[in-house]
């Protein structure tokens, strides 16, 4: 039998131009899978899969640059950037492979991993992200309104497009939990993601993933709809499609059906 590991709180690893912070989780010598969280959220996005996951599979979370415990490098970053630094991570930790699963900009994520190193990862769920995620106008201009306003001046749209109003009333300490966050985000942090969104893709190179992946959206997701998630599922060369209730951080408001759907997937 294996043996229950003790999460590692704070873990840190240090690559020389970004300081990532992480979490280990899991029974060691189970499969790994690596969770890849939304632009403006920490590790703890995580926190209602870790749990059940955690009986099945070595869980790596970590904090992307510029955002929870992370540092934040000067300047825009690419996908490249934030590709390289799941990489990095896996390297420090010896993790030769792993399963992946990213939500939004985590998504991105995951899909310039199985564009350029498909030879590190199993199974691949990409949730509640587009292949391109709004345009360049758009990132550019939320960067700029940071730097003037700061991230406060987000809140209440980024709430909206979150949770839907019945989640919000349902369970308001885990909304203010969440939005907390996200206003404690480092803003050039955050103004480097947008950077790497504004530049990021993949709909001309989806056929080339060759890796399975599940697209996996929230049924009432205004940031990346249902159609998004299917468009994904149907360009590359074996894509399956979900979804479930909530909107765009669906593993949270959804977090029973999210964990039984990205489950099922990475038990083949």
């Amino acid at each position: 039998m294996n043996a229950v590991a003790i999460p590692q709180a704070n873990a840190f690893f240090d690559a020389g131009h970004v300081h990532l912070h992480y979490r280990i989780d899991g029974r060691e010598g189970a499969p790994w899978l690596v969770l890849s969280n939304s632009l403006g959220t920490d590790l703890t996005m995580w926190d209602p899969q870790v749990d059940a996951l955690a009986a099945h599979y070595r869980i790596l979370r970590y904090d992307r640059r510029g955002h929870g415990l992370s540092s934040s490098p000067v300047g825009a970053y690419t996908m490249a950037d934030l590709g390289g630094d799941v990489l990095a991570l896996m390297d420090a930790v010896g993790i030769q492979r792993a399963h992946f699963c990213g939500l939004s900009i985590g998504g991105l994520v995951g899909q310039w991993l199985a564009l350029n190193a498909p030879h590190r990862l199993g199974r691949v769920v990409l949730a509640s992200t587009a292949a391109c995620i709004g345009s360049a106008e758009g990132w550019y201009a939320r960067i700029a309104q940071v730097r003037e306003r700061g991230l406060a001046s987000l809140l209440d749209g980024t709430a909206d497009r979150w949770f839907t109003p019945a989640y919000a009333q349902a369970h308001p300490e885990r909304v203010r939990d969440t939005l907390a966050r996200f206003a404690a985000t480092d803003a050039e942090g955050y103004a480097g993601c947008c950077a790497a969104l504004a530049t990021a893709d993949f709909r001309r190179d989806l056929a080339q993933v060759s890796l399975p992946v599940l697209a996996l959206a929230g049924r009432d997701d205004p940031v990346t709809p249902p159609a998004d998630l299917q468009a994904i599922a149907r360009g590359v060369a074996d894509g399956r499609y979900a979804d479930v209730a909530g909107r765009h951080l669906c593993n949270v408001e959804s977090p029973e059906a999210f964990t039984a759907a990205v489950q099922a997937f990475l038990a083949g």
